[in-house]
């Protein structure tokens, strides 16, 4: 047996002698050990999952500050019936908008001093609670560097002690008159918000149809810790920074088709100046009907003038959408979509289409930069037009800053404790088995290897050293993430845009689901795809968005007898009616798995002035008969590792394979 250790030592020697660098002594190793044991004992952070943000940033961030109705709860809980419910309410708006709140009780409150006492003691008391699944080394790396100090002293010493009530009553009477206490305040709100969420999964679509995708990215920069995995939304965002020109015709017509140009213009200074003279020039006398916007409760008050012009500006970026895709869809013969290049399948003196071997009359039959002879060629002004689009988000900083964030945080799949996120499917057979796809021309992968495989093309066509070609078929993959069968981010038959603009027959609107959706119900097919990525364990799931619940029509969320849970509730404005609520959260806390559903945000300003809340209602999906520890979780067995290494290096010590380093040497 010892023989076999000492053989297990001289393999890993030299990892061994890297790791005494970091623990040069047997003290320091001992000490780390038992550290590391005393974590694993610890309640599980709390996990926050969402989806399909769409833009809407005010609901969004306020979900976030309020974790999903956690605050308001543990705000209940600890002062119960010693407040009243305003003032319960009162405390938690400030938890959640410090800086907004406090000018309001300044310019309100007779007694301020008196206010900034009671206040203080019930901050503390919260963030307390918060912080107590935590280890004081977490906690204080959540603590900003100049009150860190302090809040450390009030965190952990016991007020109700006789001796100690003088000590930390002086605290806080010094922190309110050394004129610290707004900034004191602050500090303590945002602990709290950064605490009580130790980890948020976005599973995809941050973009589109709301108008402050640029403003969540800028928030999502500076959170602590979370991940995201990409949205169909997302990729053709991702496709239109890397160059490719369908996406950024799909980016520009979406973003006209919910009437939000917020994002395109404020956001990433996208000129669409160009596209606006074009369109009036080229469209003026086109009465565009089906291409007025939608108008959703978050978009703002259009006059007339500017919906004809929105109209006309969508018509001119479609039709050039639309070329720019039949000529990929033509140079990518092994995408077999070219029956999607429908320009190919007009009459145009007849005013007809042929689809599926069945003609069908067109609408607003009005193509003027279309030639029959070449349909999907651009005019000389067209091409003029996609050359200024296209170098306008080549040259926005603020978008590659973004899209550079969501490579760093993401990828198309990820598995976080026994839960298998994607935003939308993976591609199956009709028998529920994996269906490959063919990503790269004779290269085909099914399930986990597709979507490592799709990842990985998705990075190279950011990359500098990526060959042209590699890199230049990647750019124009965007185009079939966006809308290609067996996308694993859209698996339909077919996107029927063009259908819905000039088709009235509806027949030729449906788009088939792809049998990911068909066989999602059954609870064989979350196994077998559980088991292709590699999820173990008694309460695996798989967890995804991209589709809508919808609750209004009975729809229950969770699927495959509780192993496939769906977390799109329609977050997005434009889905609200469609869905009856306004998103969904899933929390896997110490306890088990709770499902929140949201009810309409009504703003910012009204959370602030008015103290309205997000109304959540909380349905227990699973709950644990024990309370989940760190050890339970992928953290868990990365600090078993750790111990097991740390062990191995104390025994490399102890046996004179490897001499303790003096610090001032290692210095």
């Amino acid at each position: 047996m010892m023989n076999m250790k000492h053989e297990e030592i001289e393999q890993d020697l030299r990892y061994l002698d890297l790791l005494s660098l970091s623990f040069p002594t047997i003290a320091e190793a001992s000490t780390e050990i038992i550290n590391l044991q005393a974590i694993l004992h610890l309640p599980k952070g709390t996990e926050h999952f969402m989806a399909d943000i769409h833009g809407e940033d005010e609901a969004f961030q306020h979900v976030l500050k309020n974790a999903s109705g956690n605050i308001k709860r543990k705000v209940n809980e600890l002062f119960g019936n010693s407040l009243r419910e305003s003032e319960k309410c009162e405390l938690c708006t400030l938890i959640y908008y410090p800086e907004q709140k406090l000018e309001l009780v300044k310019a309100t409150e007779k007694d301020i001093y008196d206010w900034y006492h009671i206040t203080l003691y019930q901050l503390v008391k919260v963030c307390r609670d918060v912080s107590s699944k935590y280890t004081r080394s977490k906690v204080r790396k959540a603590l900003p560097k100049e009150f860190s100090y302090i809040i450390q002293e009030l965190l952990h010493e016991d007020s109700q002690e006789d001796d100690k009530i003088a000590y930390y009553k002086v605290i806080i009477e010094t922190i309110i008159s050394t004129g610290r206490a707004d900034d004191f305040i602050i500090a303590l709100a945002n602990v709290i918000q950064r605490l009580v969420i130790d980890q948020l999964h976005i599973l995809g679509d941050i973009y589109d149809r709301g108008p402050g995708a640029h403003i969540i990215l800028d928030f999502m920069e500076k959170y602590h810790n979370w991940d995201i995995q990409w949205g169909n939304h997302d990729i053709i965002w991702m496709g239109a920074s890397a160059g490719n020109n369908a996406c950024i015709c799909s980016v520009i017509r979406l973003s006209l088709r919910y009437a939000n140009l917020v994002t395109l213009e404020e956001g990433y200074g996208i000129n669409l100046v160009p596209l606006a003279t074009f369109a009036m020039e080229t469209y003026g006398d086109d009465p565009c009907e089906e291409f007025y916007p939608r108008l959703t409760g978050g978009s703002k008050e259009m006059d007339e003038k500017t919906l004809r012009l929105t109209a006309l500006m969508h018509k001119a970026i479609a039709i050039i959408q639309f070329k720019e895709e039949g000529k990929l869809f033509e140079k990518h013969p092994e995408w077999k979509m070219q029956n999607r290049a429908l320009f190919n399948n007009i009459d145009y003196e007849k005013g007809t289409i042929l689809l599926d071997g069945k003609e069908y009359p067109l609408h607003g039959n009005n193509f003027p930069t279309v030639d029959p002879k070449h349909p999907n060629e651009l005019t000389p002004e067209e091409q003029d037009l996609m050359n200024r689009l296209n170098h306008s988000f080549m040259v926005s900083e603020k978008l590659h800053k973004h899209i550079k964030l969501l490579l760093q945080h993401g990828c198309m799949y990820g598995v976080y404790n026994g839960n298998l996120l994607f935003h939308a499917s993976i591609p199956l057979n009709e028998d529920g088995s994996l269906k490959e796809v063919e990503i790269y021309p004779g290269k085909k992968y099914a399930g986990k290897e597709l979507m490592h495989n799709t990842g990985m093309m998705i990075r190279a066509a950011f990359q500098n050293d990526t060959c042209k070609e590699e890199r230049e078929y990647a750019i124009d993959y965007f185009t079939y993430l966006w809308c290609g069968p067996d996308s694993p981010l859209f698996n339909k038959s077919k996107m029927s845009t063009f259908e819905r603009y000039f088709i009235t027959d509806k027949e030729t609107h449906h788009e088939e689901k792809g049998n990911y959706f068909k066989l999602r119900d059954q609870e064989t097919t979350a196994d077998r795809i559980l088991d292709a990525f590699g999820v173990t364990g008694e309460n695996r799931h798989i967890i995804n968005g991209h589709v809508p619940v919808h609750v209004t029509k009975g729809e229950n969320p969770i699927k495959a007898n509780g192993k496939l849970i769906v977390i799109d509730g329609g977050f997005s404005q434009a889905y609200h009616k469609e869905t009856g609520i306004a998103g969904y959260t899933l929390v896997y806390h110490s306890r088990g798995l709770q499902l929140v559903q949201h009810e309409p945000f009504t703003s910012t300003n009204d959370a602030i002035l008015q103290g309205t809340d997000i109304v959540s209602t909380t349905q227990i999906v699973e709950m644990s008969s024990h309370r989940m520890l760190v050890s339970d979780t992928d953290k868990g067995a990365e600090i078993k590792q750790q111990i097991k290494d740390l062990e191995a290096l104390l025994y490399a010590y102890r046996h004179g394979f490897l001499k303790e380093r003096d610090r001032q040497i290692r210095k």
